[in-house]
């Protein structure tokens, strides 16, 4: 690439493909750098930082712009600051080079999976301080860590704090996906996600018997029923309009046991991920997973991980103050947006969860989905213009 083209880079970029360069990866993210690059923001734009940390080295910042009105209720503009892990041998270029083609596609890690929302939030702020333009409400530029492994010591320990409760949220703004759409997708609540590992055990004994009570008879009863559901949830969203967010995903991802080739095991175990469709009765479903188990015979029990979370929506209608001003705002612009049901798992269900509404959204449309994909990137006009799209979204956000 010419350094010409360098050259005339728009300075955000220049600061987004900075901030790409950390590389906050897991497992074992060393949050450090990423806090010492923000403190240099935010000393750049003449805003007050400050780092809460949930368990060692666990760090939640928060940079704040202070309204006309302090006394309002704010506006919390968050996003995370880990990436997943990458496979570098997958990728065209370093994952943590940032390098830039001359089509002005930016590569790496954390491209579209967030980093680029949280550097727009911070300049679109700037935009604003330049401009001198004075906003009735507080708003809060929030980064947190370990979103992409759950979030125990992120957002979902720091909404339980005084710290948080302090800072008097109103609303929040998290992530969307990108969309190789015209439409741009805006996410008003998502799945309830739910982890559970079934174990069989049975007879044991050589491998040339056909034992009776085995571990894998059992097992195979129960990966059919979570299959067959799988199946029927699959045809359902084929044969309709539904999207993914608005059907339960059902994954076996994991099978454990056996300890010879020619052992029968114990015991063996299968691991699911689901993501349950918000009109599901998650009671109802535990009972039944309960007697699948039961059927399969005696020795299967089932252990559900975690408590699930069983996510709020935020209303998208007129009755909320905040989706007119998100709505109106995207309207002036004539961008055209679909309001759809999160189909994986962020941030916003710790917060919805706590009563305060949120919208995810990343200004990302006709740009290929790339998150936790090889190669995953964003183009700087893509980058650019989302700029002016939170510029206006988030002036209007702030005047409520």
């Amino acid at each position: 690439m010419s350094s010409a083209y360098l050259l005339n880079e728009h300075e955000s970029v220049t600061i987004f493909r900075e901030y790409l360069r950390i590389p906050t990866v897991h497992p074992n993210v060393d949050y450090s750098e990423c806090v010492k690059f923000l403190e240099r923001q935010a000393q750049r734009l003449g805003l007050s930082l400050k780092v809460f940390y949930m368990a060692s080295e666990k760090p939640v910042v928060i940079i704040t712009w202070i309204g006309q009105k302090p006394e309002l209720s704010s506006l919390l503009l968050t996003s995370h600051m880990d990436v997943v892990p990458v496979y570098p041998e997958k990728w065209t270029y370093d994952p943590f080079s940032a390098h830039k083609d001359e089509s002005g596609n930016i590569y790496a890690r954390g491209a579209q999976d967030m980093k680029c929302v949280g550097i727009q939030y911070l300049e679109t702020i700037k935009k604003y301080i330049t401009e001198k333009l004075k906003l009735k409400r507080t708003i809060h530029i929030c980064f947190t860590p370990d979103e992409e492994i759950g979030s125990k010591f992120g957002m979902a320990k720091f909404v339980t704090t005084l710290e948080f409760a302090e800072l008097n949220v109103g609303f929040a703004l998290d992530e969307g996906i990108a969309t190789p759409l015209e439409v741009f997708d805006v996410y008003y609540c998502e799945r309830t996600s739910w982890y559970l590992t079934i174990t069989c055990t049975g007879q044991t004994g050589h491998g040339s018997i056909l034992h009776e009570n085995t571990a894998g008879e059992k097992l195979q009863y129960v990966i059919n029923k979570f299959m067959n559901w799988r199946e029927h949830e699959k045809t359902k969203l084929q044969n309709s309009d539904l999207e993914l967010g608005d059907v339960t995903t059902i994954n076996l991802t994991m099978i454990n046991g056996g300890c010879q080739m020619n052992v029968v095991p114990t015991d063996l175990s299968v691991t699911f991920d689901i993501r349950l469709a918000i009109d599901i009765d998650i009671k109802k479903m535990k009972k039944t997973v309960e007697e699948w188990c039961r059927n399969a015979g005696p020795g299967v029990h089932v252990q559900f991980k975690d408590n699930p979370i069983c996510v709020r929506p935020t209303k998208i209608d007129n009755t909320n103050p905040w989706w007119i001003a998100f709505k109106n705002e995207c309207d002036k612009m004539d961008m055209k947006i679909n309001t759809s049901i999160f189909p994986a798992g962020t941030d916003s269900k710790f917060i919805r969860n706590v009563g305060i509404p949120c919208l995810g959204f990343s200004p990302m449309n006709k740009t290929k989905t790339l998150l936790h994909d090889h190669n995953e990137f964003l183009n700087e006009k893509t980058f650019i213009r989302g700029l002016d799209i939170y510029y206006n979204i988030i002036k209007g956000l702030a005047s409520v």
